[in-house]
């Protein structure tokens, strides 16, 4: 058996070099689409490849470029400077028939992506950039313009299934082991999707087990060399804004175990308790609102207790705080009436307040008739009056349209009793 110190990791060692190895992307690569077309045309523009971690993004980049019969300049971003960048371009310009490759250029600064912007514009280069963000927040408007965006999708089992078995029988190292795959659960969680890191697992699991002749890998034999799990999870990134999407679409739809399942992804990826918590506060008004007032007090009254409690008993009050908000009727009607009366007023302008609701501070406002006329209601029966409350202009105006559950029903049949018979009269 060879002696492994020096050699190059298992991802790298697998790493496809043409188009017909290269797995998991056939929406791109298959004949007629894309990529295929790039190379068969040997037609190469600048693109942006979007996508989790260890879905190729690297790897069509190195194949690309190989195929299309161009040299390539590899750079990245996260330790990369100004200078690294004008001496990459230099190079690029100098070599003619080349591609720079950025990886993770949703991380290169303004300035540093107006420098590929110019390259780009005149023509010297060619750039491929590699990002797990989405390119049309964290990428320069201008420099996106002038290329192409492709969305790389997250593996599926699959593909990573047979990335593990192409490993098994074809490595160099690994075939000289006797390796079956038992069970699956484990390592594909561990990975996380990502086909990098599920091959370095595969490679610490085989190289660092026993030295059986037959090396059956299990879910615990995964679990007991992998002591973490952990999920991908960015608390700056698109997975970050993705999940908590998905718990607010969750609460909004009713569904209570959908909820709390997102709200566990978040706990467990280590999420700020309290953006959970303000999450939950905005959608109490937002999509419970009147069909049930007591959802804000109770989002608000779990936002006190995780500042007191903290992490880990704060998973209690968030999870009561979601099965509730949840399992409550539903209505956004409050967020509209606001949406569209803010709307009205850019519409309508400063109309003057009327006379009678004017605030009389002093003498010369009382002269100048501030507050006359109007009506205390608490002097009435009932504590109501009917007078006019708007702008003459604009009297009439209605923004607050009752949704179909009883307490609102309620609350629209209450005002319909009171201004119906006043309303000509106003």
């Amino acid at each position: 058996m060879e002696d492994i110190l020096g050699t190059k990791p298992l991802a790298e060692r697998m790493r496809p070099l043409n188009l017909e190895d290269y797995w998991g992307q056939e929406h791109l690569t298959n004949e007629g689409k894309p990529i295929y077309n790039f190379i068969k045309k040997k037609f190469l523009p600048s693109l942006i490849f979007w996508g989790p971690p260890g879905t190729g993004k690297t790897t069509l980049a190195n194949i690309l470029a190989k195929e299309s019969g161009l040299a390539i300049k590899i750079l990245s971003a996260v330790d990369s400077g100004v200078k690294e960048l004008r001496e990459a371009i230099v190079y690029s310009e100098k070599i003619k028939k080349s591609v720079l490759f950025v990886d993770e250029i949703h991380r290169f600064s303004k300035s540093q992506q107006d420098a590929l912007l110019k390259a780009v514009e005149k023509g010297t280069i060619t750039l491929i950039g590699a990002t797990t963000e989405n390119p049309g927040f964290e990428v320069n408007k201008a420099l996106l313009s002038r290329c192409q965006v492709y969305t790389l999708n997250l593996l599926s089992i699959d593909t990573l299934k047979r990335i593990v078995n192409e490993a098994i029988a074809n490595d160099i190292i690994l075939k000289d082991y006797t390796i079956e795959v038992l069970e699956w659960e484990s390592i594909l969680l561990q990975s996380g999707g990502d086909a990098r890191k599920l091959l370095n697992i595969l490679e610490l699991v085989v190289l660092g087990g026993s030295k059986e002749s037959k090396l059956i890998i299990t879910n615990q034999l995964v679990d007991n060399i992998i002591i973490s799990k952990t999920l991908p999870y960015d608390k700056n990134g698109e997975n970050h804004y993705d999940i908590i999407s998905a718990f607010i679409k969750s609460i909004r739809g009713s569904h209570v175990d959908a909820s709390l399942y997102w709200l566990a992804r978040m706990l467990d990826s280590g999420e700020d308790p309290k953006f959970i918590a303000r999450r939950i506060l905005i959608s109490a008004s937002e999509d419970i609102g009147l069909a049930n007032p007591n959802a804000l007090l109770i989002a608000n009254a779990c936002f006190d207790a995780i500042d007191k409690l903290g992490m880990p008993e704060a998973r209690i009050p968030l999870s009561q705080a979601v099965i509730y908000l949840a399992a409550s009727p539903k209505s956004n009607t409050a967020y509209n009436a606001i949406n569209e009366a803010l709307s009205f007023v850019k519409k309508t302008g400063n109309l003057q307040v009327p006379l009678h609701l004017r605030n009389a501070a002093n003498m010369i406002l009382k002269e100048l008739d501030y507050g006359k006329n109007y009506k205390y209601p608490h002097i009435y029966e009932e504590n109501f009056v009917a007078q006019s409350y708007l702008p003459e202009t604009i009297e009439g105006v209605e923004f607050w349209k009752a949704g179909n559950n009883p307490r609102e029903k309620e609350m629209m049949n209450l005002q319909k009793n009171r201004w119906s018979d006043h309303k000509k009269s106003i």
